[in-house]
């Protein structure tokens, strides 16, 4: 009996303990060492959500949802617009935007809709260690759906970049989209001859409330060009199980995810880095914050941002507003209370320009450590810094070359070979689709 007794007293302590860190577990502890963003490096962010969101507006001219800022959309400048009619069930709808007071060509994709098949058609595409690509594991649907958004607009795309040179290219998606926005920028980023030769600098990408796309080697790599912005709880980049088990359970999600949290505490973080087909959230990440333990309401949003290894969004926050911080109309609205709150720290203080530079600095920086941090992780294809740095010069050769031939006519870029192309090889050398490989 005393055996029985002690087996149950340490069973009910172990619960009582998981119980504990998980219920006190919030979203404000997967930041809570990162640095705050500066007003320079977030303030394009309020205004890529409101052009995301113009994606679900059926009259821009008479918004369902007004500016909770001071940026307005300017409908003239809306180069084209395409509907789920157009689409062909196979991407969701998106827009094609030029901010001239920016200098910015946008192009902005929807999130997932509930009530269109087509959407689901792209989510569930996908099964765990499908889809490898560029020396790494991605989402197999979103990325045939970014495939065919390329094959589509990359002439449009490359005649407004070709006609304003100084603009920057920015794509941009939330939800579902955010997968397939991210996944464009790297196939535009390795291929930028296609889109008229534009400089890596000069295109981004926003994700935001971004679903688990590519691995972690991807996710490290391209955070240079790749932004994740996320609001406080939100479940999707938390969720590593795959995304068509989440939308298979949408009416039971909250038994899911305490499956979910119960699952993750029981499996090691290094054995979580070692899996190579484990997706997570893309880029760099901006993580706003406006909720505190033991503290009711919210309270004015502050920004931390990082481009983390370890604790990249691991663990599910049992939070009633998980679901509600996933909304696009939430982001904008706390982006720019955000925005508004460091414009006022900057009208007392303004940072001297070798301040602003020193940012520029550190960023880069910490591009570098993370990816020198996942190489000692031995996080599966991780590369160092060197290598990402040669790689680089050998995209900007090929695309002198690119140039060099293509100065006697341009020629259309069939993006579903230039996804062959960007295929890991096997050992026998040839471009292969690698499906269920084991995890180490």
């Amino acid at each position: 009996m005393s055996v029985s007794c002690g087996i149950e007293c340490v069973v009910c302590i172990g619960c009582t303990r998981w119980a504990w860190k998980r219920c006190t577990y919030i979203g404000n502890d997967d930041s809570k060492t990162w640095t705050c963003a500066t007003y320079e490096e977030f303030e394009p962010i309020p205004r890529i959500c409101r052009v995301i969101l113009a994606v679900y507006e059926e009259d821009l001219r008479n918004p369902k949802y007004p500016p909770s800022g001071g940026y307005r959309m300017n409908p003239d400048w809306v180069v084209k617009r395409v509907t789920y009619s157009d689409t062909r069930v196979q991407a969701p709808p998106y827009l094609i935007y030029i901010d001239h007071d920016a200098r910015d060509i946008v192009l902005a994709i929807r999130g997932l809709n509930l009530v269109k098949e087509s959407d689901y058609k792209v989510l569930l595409d996908n099964r765990l260690g499908m889809q490898m690509f560029d020396g790494g594991f991605v989402h197999h649907g979103l990325l045939k759906s970014a495939t065919w958004l390329l094959n589509q607009e990359s002439e449009t795309l490359r005649e407004l970049v070709e006609r304003h040179p100084g603009y920057t290219l920015t794509f941009s998606g939330h939800s579902l989209g955010s997968g397939i926005a991210a996944l464009l920028t790297i196939l535009v980023v390795n291929n930028r001859e296609s889109i008229g030769g534009i400089d890596r600098s000069k295109v981004r990408c926003y994700a935001v409330a971004p679903a688990r796309c590519m691995s972690l080697n991807l996710a490290v790599k391209y955070a240079d060009v790749i932004h994740s912005v996320l609001l406080q709880d939100d479940f999707l980049p938390r969720t590593a199980t795959p995304l068509e088990d989440i939308f298979k359970s949408i009416f039971c999600l909250p038994c899911l995810l305490v499956f979910v949290c119960l699952r993750d505490t029981c499996i090691p973080e290094s054995r979580m880095l070692r899996d190579p087909r484990r997706l997570y959230a893309p880029g760099r990440i901006y993580h706003m914050v406006e909720r505190r333990f033991c503290r009711c309401g919210r309270y004015p949003p502050e920004v931390k941002t990082a481009i983390p290894v370890e604790g990249r969004f691991d663990h599910i926050v049992l939070s009633c507003n998980a679901t509600s911080d996933h909304g696009i109309i939430w982001i904008e609205r706390e982006s720019q209370k955000a925005l508004d709150l460091m414009t006022e720290r900057m009208t007392k203080t303004t940072a001297p320009p070798p301040q602003r530079i020193e940012r520029l600095q550190t960023i880069e920086k910490e591009h570098k450590d993370a990816l020198e941090r996942a190489v000692s992780l031995n996080v599966p294809h991780a590369i160092s810094p060197m290598e990402d740095q040669d790689n680089n010069m050998e995209t900007m050769t090929s695309q002198t070359d690119g140039e060099t031939s293509s100065r006697s006519g341009p020629k259309r870029t069939n993006w579903d070979e230039v996804v062959q192309k960007l295929f890991q090889k096997d050992k026998s050398g040839k471009l292969s689709l690698k499906k269920d490989i084991s995890a180490d």
